[in-house]
């Protein structure tokens, strides 16, 4: 299986030109060991509780960590007992003491085999900072290669990155792709490997976690939320790093672990997730703000600056999934639950109670109109698009009205967004594999025209983040795929829009329905069109995207 869960633009000029590779030195060492530790210690907890469990009911062996731990032993008495069966040791190898090869305490007493954790014996490897430092490389570095390589890695000024949150056989990572407009281009850069099945990203303008960098400074870096209740935070601008810059929630707390133990619960509290991160959505003017959305049925706002949980808010009764910021009034948060209903929240005052609107079936997405910020968008499990105007709405959802509703489509709308340059220019998607384009003027929603891309049922389309990719619309699901399409060359949208697009949208155009994508060789579903074959992946893809509300862990 191969799929998209979600996408995320860079804009231009925030990227650096030549990304930095991953230096792992002694600090680095330091700290990631530290939260490898720490990772480790909830799971020797974990065991340690399954164990006791398995022995309060009465399972004994049969408890599958239980029996792990108690089998064990027995293998490695056999074990030991077969290399003294089988083994002739000679003067010249008992100094290796190979008859206690695999007796830990004994080892680590003689310096054998000692426990560096998940990275082996890397810190005991001897680095250097240049190949001519190095005496056992004789060879010298060709500067023409390490030139090429150089160049591989740029980013123009006028190239865009996306993000795209991707599972592919079993594995979960963020790929990063360069986009080239002027050159019809869109290649992977580079990617980061995921703990867990990614469920949203955010592109964030500020360093994270990174030492000696002034916290005001503009960065590039990205927030992940997955199925885990920990949100990761990568730089950019570092390609094959090892371990995330920061994590928000408790798998980085690093020194409150060290004060006491804590007992991990699945009970929420104001401090850390104990669920599935679903949304996640950066402060544009205050940005050392990020809010993110659980499965835990909590809003937390976290500090960028400390990484540390700054206030939590329980105002919805379910699994809160969507969220935005309000362009103008900048502490006014809108979320969006499987409650069905959608809440506008001043974050200055955590203990009142939100203004909501209510909506026919579960809120899959929310989002504010960029062009009147009196009014925002709900789209709803049943394909319903909901606009509302915010000075109608109520403390009582079902006593807030909306503007208009729209039935864009049979499914789920999982995805929608609005173009920033084009007032009324809308893109809805959904489950139903379609994407549609609608114009919203004031005359009421009007089709413009609907496209399937071919990548499955979709999970992300989003507007390009610039002016000059403004019409540009990033599409991806369930086919692990991605497409980038050009709407401005569509005749349908240029007859719609032909008197609000900017005029040099409107001159001649390369060829009708610019696409540009990247296929997945490796997914055999990008390659079947099957109906068995499309259902099936659509029934995994739904229990791992779609299907939160129906309580699986």
């Amino acid at each position: 299986m191969s799929m998209i869960t979600a996408t995320a633009w860079v804009p231009r000029g925030f990227a650096a030109p030549f990304p930095t590779k991953y230096a792992f030195d002694e600090e680095e060492f330091e700290r990631i060991a530290a939260l490898a530790k720490l990772q480790l210690d909830d799971a020797h907890e974990d065991l340690e509780e399954a164990e006791a469990e398995a022995q309060a009911t009465g399972n004994g062996v049969k408890a599958g960590a239980g029996a792990e731990s108690e089998v064990k032993p027995s293998k490695k008495k056999s074990k030991k007992s077969k290399q003294q069966d089988d083994i002739e040791l000679d003067d010249d190898l008992k100094e290796y003491n190979l008859e206690s090869y695999d007796d830990d305490d004994e080892n680590e007493e003689q310096g054998v085999g000692q426990n560096m954790g998940m990275f082996g014996n890397v810190k005991t490897l001897a680095f250097y900072d240049s190949n001519k430092d190095d005496p056992y490389i004789t060879l010298k570095d060709d500067l023409n290669d390490d030139e090429e390589e150089r160049e591989e890695l740029q980013i123009l000024a006028t190239d865009n990155l996306l993000l795209s949150a991707k599972i592919e056989d079993e594995l979960a990572h963020l790929e990063v792709y360069v986009y080239e407009d002027e050159a019809d281009n869109l290649y992977v850069h580079h990617d980061i490997m995921l703990p867990a099945i990614p469920l949203c990203i955010e592109w964030l303008d500020i360093s994270v976690g990174k030492a000696g960098v002034s916290k005001d400074s503009v960065a590039n870096f990205v927030a992940i939320g997955t199925f885990d209740p920990d949100i990761e935070i990568w730089d950019l601008d570092t390609v094959d790093c090892m371990y995330p810059n920061a994590i928000l929630g408790q798998g980085g707390n690093i020194e409150e672990k060290k004060k006491k133990k804590k007992k991990k619960s699945k009970k929420a509290n104001g401090e850390y997730h104990v669920d599935a991160v679903l949304a996640l959505a950066a402060n544009r003017k205050h940005r050392n703000l990020l809010a993110s959305a659980s499965a835990d049925k909590t809003v937390k706002l976290w500090d960028l600056h400390t990484a540390k949980c700054a206030q939590s808010y329980t105002y919805h009764t379910d699994k809160v999934c969507s969220l935005a910021w309000h362009s103008v009034e900048s502490t006014v948060l809108l979320s969006g639950s499987y409650d069905r209903t959608a809440a506008i929240t001043d974050m200055r005052a955590p203990t009142e109670l939100p203004t909501r609107v209510g909506v026919e079936s579960d809120v899959e997405t929310v989002k504010w109109d960029p062009h009147d910020p009196n009014f925002f968008f709900v789209t709803t499990e049943n394909g319903v698009v909901h606009y509302f105007d915010i000075r109608n709405a109520t403390k009582v959802p079902l006593a807030s009205k909306a503007v208009w509703q729209l039935q864009a489509h049979d499914e789920s709308v999982s995805t929608f967004d609005l173009n920033t340059v084009i007032p009324g220019f809308m893109a809805t998607a959904s489950t139903d594999k379609t994407v549609k384009l609608w114009d919203i003027s004031a005359g009421g929603p009007a089709l413009v025209v609907s496209r399937d891309f071919d990548v499955g049922r979709v999970f992300s389309a989003t507007f390009g983040p610039d002016p000059e990719v403004a019409f540009r619309l990033a599409v991806a699901g369930s086919k692990g795929t991605v497409s980038v399409w050009d709407t401005s060359t569509n005749a349908s949208v240029r007859k719609f829009f032909a008197q609000k697009m900017p005029s040099k949208f409107t001159k001649e155009v390369k060829a009708e329905d610019r696409l540009v994508g990247v296929d997945d060789d490796e997914s055999s579903s990008s390659e079947s069109g099957e109906d068995d074959g499309e259902e099936e992946e659509g029934d995994n893809v739904d229990e791992i995207a779609g299907s939160m509300d129906e309580g699986e862990d």
